[in-house]
């Protein structure tokens, strides 16, 4: 088994969360600044053309993020579940992560892909620079959205770490470097940011 890895947000969500699974794979690292998971051979990896992607023992590969964690957190039974050990966790971990990456992780990676980052993506997906501006507000509303339902609670979906939270984490993190740090008013996920980078596994 192997995972290809590069920079980026999405393969850094994949190995923290193989970190805090205990979960440890060789890696092969995937030049995505100079476009090697836009040619062949990696096409032949992942189609899509994407980072991460996890190579199998029987050379299948799964590729998309909460694919191969789910895969992972399944394999790897003798550590906590970061999904869910009932129907009704599970379910709430999914709900709490496709919340995420649907009103926070899409409008700001675009955002970014459509502004700071269009040199390296104009000529790999459909760019529209017009549109950044705009989704980078619906990534800052939303976090204020979330901030609010967020209140207390130490973790996104409830008491304990899950996918959702990693998810969120690695691309906050990522966001703060590339121009969209995130409000200091949103004092909930502020604090939460802080306990998350705090975990050894942000290292990964």
């Amino acid at each position: 088994m192997k995972l290809y890895n590069s920079i980026g947000p999405n393969p850094r969500m994949v190995r923290m969360f193989m970190a805090e699974k205990g979960f440890d794979v060789p890696k092969v690292d995937v030049d995505l600044r100079g476009g090697e998971n836009r040619r062949e051979p990696y096409l032949k990896v992942n189609p899509a053309g994407q980072s991460p992607a996890l190579e199998l023992d029987d050379g299948s590969v799964l590729a998309e993020i909460t694919a191969i964690c789910e895969y992972v957190d399944e394999i790897k039974k003798d550590t906590p579940s970061l999904i869910g050990n009932t129907p009704e966790e599970r379910a709430n971990t999914r709900m709490w992560t496709r919340r995420i990456d649907l009103n926070v992780v899409e409008p700001a990676a675009n955002g970014f892909r459509f502004a700071e980052g269009l040199k390296m993506f104009e000529n790999r997906v459909h760019c529209i620079p017009q549109a950044a501006d705009d989704l980078k507000a619906t990534a800052r509303e939303k976090l204020v959205w979330l901030d609010g339902l967020m209140g207390s609670k130490p973790f996104i979906a409830g008491n304990k770490l899950t996918m959702a939270d990693i998810l969120l984490f690695a691309f906050l993190d990522f966001m703060g470097q590339v121009g969209q740090p995130l409000d200091p008013a949103c004092k909930n996920l502020t604090a939460w940011f802080g306990r998350m980078k705090a975990r050894p596994s942000a290292a990964a």
